[in-house]
């Protein structure tokens, strides 16, 4: 059954010491393998799991909704394009940084304004000259 999920599901907790204790009250390694501290000391809310998950959610949303309405070949026909968009060096060159503008408009990304839009990797410290950068561009 497709899943038509409007936000992300509750990620489920791998076992504890208490779930997996044998009969001397220890963890059984061999019937649920390594312990994992990580897991049971996790601070984190589920919050976080999910705004981690809300794109993939809401993009298996929008392809199941398609499927549902136009049928199997909508669905398929958008992941192949955005594989082969993904796979093509992008036209733009180095203006538009590492986006992807194609991929972007398939995954319905266009409309949205990220940090790395406008700052384009201002983070690397030197600031960018564009008239130097057209003249050494154009030979002008």
């Amino acid at each position: 059954m497709s899943s038509l999920r409007l936000v992300p599901a509750n990620t489920t907790k791998a076992a504890s010491v208490q779930d997996t204790k044998g009969s001397f009250g220890l963890h059984d390694t061999l019937q649920y393998g390594p312990r994992g501290l990580a897991v049971e000391i996790k601070s984190q809310g589920s919050l976080k799991d999910r705004l981690e998950n809300w794109e993939e959610t809401q993009d298996n949303l929008k392809l199941n909704l398609q499927r549902n309405v136009h049928g199997m070949h909508l669905p398929m026909r958008v992941l192949m394009e955005r594989k082969l968009v993904a796979t093509q060096p992008n036209f733009m060159g180095s203006l538009m940084g590492t986006s992807n503008v194609h991929l972007d408009v398939l995954m319905g990304r266009d409309e949205t304004i990220e940090p790395a839009d406008v700052f384009l990797g201002m983070d690397s410290g030197h600031p960018v000259d564009v008239r130097k950068e057209f003249e050494r561009r154009y030979n002008l």
